[in-house]
């Protein structure tokens, strides 16, 4: 994927029309099929339903446009602020981040940033899973922060871990369950389940959740596919749901560890190699950031 191929969907998307989109990006309606088709084909996805007089977006065509335009709207602003800043010593780097609870960890990174590099211009992007993927392989972002299991090691990419945490099951503050130290799988067999459909799950909780649901009747579970929707159906106590324990935890939420589960592994993705001293440096900080937070 490529923002030529970003660039070429919004304008099809946008016209529904090929030649439209290809008289506004002036290259050839042909030159336009291709680049969508390459895009298609990278996503595994069908992004428009095609007939020799219509144009229109499937339903996965018009989850992806938001991100298609996020993504190329960040990077035209990046560019911009590059250009006018090229004499100056500002330091740029960009950060993937799969949904906004990795925001929580990045919040004390940054505030140390702030005061050791100055100059520091943090790109954070915080996009669809493949779409993210996407773009880190083909180096359009500098790291990725997440769980191990969840970004292959393609190529020259390594992962740095910076700390173990428990797989949980998260009650509202109120349940019965929240001075337990620990529950068992049979012990949510007779509760309700908020069921997250979304790529920012890591995969071990997708497949807990997964095995949960065979055991529980449809009338108990309740599907969403966002972690912030999924968090706000538990607050309002219409069940429960199965994440990582959060470092800054929701007063409002008891995150319970699960007995048995193992600790997921979390981290920083980058490509191995890099000599960007700015990107060592923020890797720096991040690390020591975790130590500090494990020794207070």
């Amino acid at each position: 994927m490529n923002t030529q191929q970003l660039k070429t969907f919004i304008q099809v998307a946008e016209n529904l029309n090929f030649a439209r989109a290809a008289e506004s990006l002036n290259i050839t309606q042909s030159a336009v099929s291709r680049q969508i088709h390459a895009l298609e084909e990278e996503l595994d996805a069908k992004l428009l339903h095609r007939t020799t007089r219509t144009v229109r977006l499937t339903p996965a065509g018009i989850s992806f446009l938001d991100d298609a335009k996020q993504v190329v709207e960040r990077l035209n602003y990046a560019t911009a602020k590059l250009h006018h800043h090229t004499e100056t010593s500002m330091q740029m780097i960009s950060v993937g981040c799969g949904s906004e609870a990795h925001l929580d960890f990045l919040d004390g990174v940054l505030d140390i940033c702030l005061k050791e590099m100055p100059s520091l211009h943090p790109f954070l992007r915080i996009i669809s899973h493949r779409s993210l993927l996407n773009l880190f392989y083909h180096g359009e972002i500098d790291l990725l922060i997440g769980f191990q299991n969840d970004v292959p090691l393609r190529g020259s990419v390594v992962y740095d871990e910076l700390l173990h945490t428990p797989l949980c099951c998260v009650f509202p503050r109120t349940h019965a369950f929240a001075e337990k130290d620990e529950i068992s799988e049979k012990d949510l067999f007779s509760e309700r389940l908020v069921f997250c459909n979304s790529y920012a799950l890591p995969s071990e909780a997708s497949e807990y959740q997964n095995r949960i649901a065979g055991y529980m009747p449809p009338e108990s579970i309740y599907f969403c596919d966002n972690l912030q929707a999924a968090l706000t159906l538990v607050r309002a106590g219409y069940g429960y749901c199965i994440l990582p324990q959060s470092r800054f935890p929701d007063r409002r939420l008891c995150y319970i560890p699960l007995t048995g589960a193992a600790s997921l592994s979390y981290g920083l993705f980058y490509k191995k190699g890099n000599d960007n001293p700015t990107l060592k440096k923020f890797i720096s900080i991040a690390k020591n950031s975790v130590k500090t937070d494990t020794l207070s």
